[in-house]
């Protein structure tokens, strides 16, 4: 399946690599001296290109940098949790040289898997941030970042996906379609990632691809086939047949290492011819070149086939299924090559810049090394030599020693330091090209950061960052150590988005927020063993919100004479709900006529009434969903100011606010329980008492799949509870849904709750 560059020189290179056949394996990955031919190879195209003996380069015009840009892939390995992500980059690394032994996740030798570089992830055996590598497979250079699977980690799986040309999605063939895929699925959308779907765990009790495969087409919406069929499964899963070449593979060796085809076994003939049959109709379904000769009933070569799923691929209208298990190294070296074959390579995926001189104009970016330098940082993190910027180029050079200007803040900043990055592992280099991703060293900047060279002012848009659902109040044990516990707070508060740090105006307690209960443990454990700093925990807070459910009118004067000059301005108007599925959560609108309030005084009037939306009357949370009309007021030719119409809007909303119906919102959660049959009816019982909602109730195998809407203020200390309600057998996963209304009684004791503490002070 690898693919190869079409021109025919210099020979060399194919030689050098024709002895390893199609299936590359860690026994033949390319010596040092082969690899440094292959680092040169395109380096040699350009000049040949120049002196005028490439033919076909001047034939097609294709520019040099095109077909360095072919043998570079750039993605990302994303799923639900324990699907098996971290032991597949683990396998890759392996089989493409790049470590020279397998690791598990929960190792036995302590050492833990390559990726999961933090004592904490070895310890827990997940996955907390994402990390960086490379590695090269049949002369194709492969930039991978491993991603977190727990829901509480979201945003280092947006960012990953923000800034890569493709995606492999991998399922469990027990689990199937879990809650975290379909999200996952849904972020891979919203950045538009071509992707391939691995079925991992065939080796496992109770696998069966093809129910994962038709609930990838039922629950993700995916138009999907499988370019694989299993030989065997659970303990006798032996190999895979491919369905684009029509061979057998079968793996070998002590880790998998020697991949061997063999002809198809003759019980499995018909099946196959089947199964192909379903994949090119379902190619055809999507890709006129295929359907054509499909319906003309012509044969379909390999090559056909494979140039068709790849347009389709790259299209985002057809996902390709590879199968195996990870775990027990087989599948792994197939899967490698369905990534040359079918994910794009940078330049043949859209990527476009906001031109800031021509008002937010949207530049089409063509992956150019030779044009002006455009890059994102997308990644933060604290390393042992200072601040580390991972940054995506999109188009131009970086050198070490170069200048670059962040377009965020117009800073000029010296490179001091590039790097490439295997897991916390680095290789300093010189020089970096459009289409790859490395980090560097004392740059400072926040996450989605544009840089440029200076020539062009563009700015790339930013990913998308959840807001925070929970909350925990922090202090240091010792105050000696409030130096080092700010300075955590600061470095874990730039390197995420969702990790957010605030003070409480009322008691003064550090407010920390986050994305649920893990993630906010996970940073105070950091804080312990990475500053050595003792924390004290108070009890969770949950971010709940309020609202307005009525219209109400406002008409206040503020009017205040002492010595001096005085403080004067009126606003009248009123305040409303916006309406269900409005984008923001607070519209201001200005319709005042002539001159009541010069117009000077409007933006103060605006910000008074943000203010005080801030902190509603119920239970001090801030107010949503609101919209406020500024209609009529007055003014004072020598009173009114700024101050004054400010604090006119602040006490105005306070004075309608009652008047409006005010509720409170509170997060609820998705929350997908799979507990063993037998304990059904007692978790079930259980989220009803948590005045949760179940929405679904599904069988698989021995097991209930319950989904179901549960407030978050009920979900605390939820694990142990389930643990001992199944004997140690459920396991569950929550996302952050939206914020809903609470019930009466709730706000009574929400509201009661919050007097009581207002009056205690």
């Amino acid at each position: 399946m690898a693919r190869f560059p079409r021109s025919t020189t210099p020979r060399l290179l194919y030689t050098l690599f024709s002895s390893s056949k199609t299936t590359p394996s860690h026994s033949s990955s390319p010596s040092p001296t082969t690899a440094l031919l292959l680092g040169n190879f395109h380096l040699q195209l350009r000049q040949f290109s120049a002196g005028g003996n490439l033919a076909r380069a001047k034939e097609d015009k294709e520019p040099w940098w095109k077909d360095s840009m072919e043998h570079l892939r750039n993605i990302g390995i994303s799923a639900h949790i324990d699907s098996g992500k971290t032991t597949l980059t683990e396998r890759i690394l392996y089989y493409t040289g790049k470590i020279h032994e397998i690791h598990e996740v929960r190792g036995r030798d302590g050492v833990g898997a390559k990726m999961d570089s933090m004592d904490l992830e070895r310890e827990k055996g997940i996955t907390i941030q994402s990390a960086a590598t490379y590695c090269t497979w049949s002369g194709y250079q492969i930039n991978i970042i491993d991603t977190p699977g727990h829901v509480d980690f979201t945003i280092e799986v947006e960012r990953a996906l923000r800034v890569l040309d493709g995606a492999i999605l991998v399922l469990c063939s027990v689990g199937g379609v879990q809650s975290q895929s379909i999200t996952v699925d849904r972020q891979m959308r919203r950045y538009e990632v071509p992707r391939l779907a691995f079925i991992n765990k065939l080796d496992r009790m109770g696998a069966d691809p093809w129910k994962v495969l038709s609930q990838a087409r039922s629950k993700l919406r995916h138009h999907c086939a499988a370019v694989q069929v299993p030989m065997g499964l659970e303990e006798d899963f032996e190999g895979l047949v491919d369905l684009v070449q029509l061979k057998a593979y079968h793996f070998q060796g002590s880790s998998g290492e020697k991949v061997v085809s063999a002809e198809i076994p003759a019980d499995m003939e018909a099946f196959v011819a089947e199964k192909r049959r379903e994949l090119i109709e379902t190619v055809s379904d999507v890709d006129d070149k295929l359907a054509d000769v499909f319906l003309n009933d012509e044969p379909i070569s390999a090559t056909d086939l494979e140039e068709a799923i790849r347009r389709a691929t790259i299209a985002r209208k057809f996902i390709p299924v590879f199968m195996g298990s990870a775990f027990k190294n087989k599948g792994v070296q197939p899967l490698l090559n369905g990534v040359l074959s079918y994910l794009p390579c940078p330049h043949e995926v859209s990527n476009y810049a906001l031109d800031q001189k021509k008002n937010e104009e949207k530049v089409i970016l063509a992956g150019n090394p030779d044009g002006p330098l455009v890059a994102l940082a997308f990644k933060l993190e604290e390393g042992r030599f200072g601040q580390l910027t991972y940054l995506r180029i999109y188009e131009g050079v970086i050198r070490k020693g170069d200048f670059i200007i962040n377009v965020n803040t117009g800073k000029r900043i010296k490179v001091p330091r590039l790097v490439r990055m295997h897991s916390d592992e680095m290789e300093d280099i010189q020089e970096a090209h459009a289409g790859q991703i490395v980090a560097v060293f004392g740059v400072d900047c926040a996450s989605g950061d544009t840089f440029t060279d200076g020539s062009v002012k563009y700015t790339m848009t930013s990913m998308n960052v959840p807001e925070p659902v929970m909350s925990l109040a922090v202090q240091p044990v010792s105050k000696d150590s409030g130096g080092q516990f700010s300075k955590a707070l600061n470095r874990f508060q730039r390197e995420d988005p969702t990790f957010r740090v605030g003070l409480d105006a009322e008691s003064g307690q550090t407010i920390i927020s986050g994305m649920g209960e893990l993630h906010l443990d996970i940073y105070v454990e950091r804080i312990r063993r990475e500053y050595k700093v003792d924390a004290t925990v108070g009890k969770p807070r949950v971010n709940f919100r309020e609202t307005v459910t009525n219209r109400a009118e406002f008409d206040y004067l503020h009017k205040k004479q002492s010595g001096g000059q005085g403080q004067y301005g009126r606003v009248c108007g009123y305040i409303e709900p916006l309406p269900p599925g409005s984008p923001t959560k607070f519209e201001f609108e200005n319709l005042l006529v002539g001159q009541a309030i010069p117009s000077s005084f409007v933006p103060a009037i605006e910000k008074g009434f943000k203010e005080a939306a801030n902190s509603g009357s119920l239970i001090g949370h801030p107010v949503e969903n609101l919209r406020v009309v500024l209609t009529d007021g007055a003014s004072h030719a020598v009173d009114s100011s700024e101050l004054a119409f400010k604090l006119a809007a602040i006490y105005a909303f306070r004075q309608c606010y009652a008047a409006a119906r005010p509720t409170i919102l509170e997060p609820i959660m998705l929350v997908e329980l799979k507990v063993p049959t037998e304990f059904q009816g007692s978790v079930a019982g259980d989220i009803n008492k948590r005045k949760g909602v179940i929405i679904g109730n599904d069988q698989e195998g021995d097991d209930s799949v319950i989904t179901a809407h549960v407030p978050l203020n009920n979900m605390f200390g939820y694990s142990t509870s389930l643990r001992s309600m199944t004997q140690g057998k459920g396991e569950f996963t929550m996302e952050y849904k939206e914020h809903s209304p609470v019930s009466h009684d709730v706000q009574t004791q929400l509201v009661n709750t919050y007097k009581a503490s207002r009056g205690a002070e």
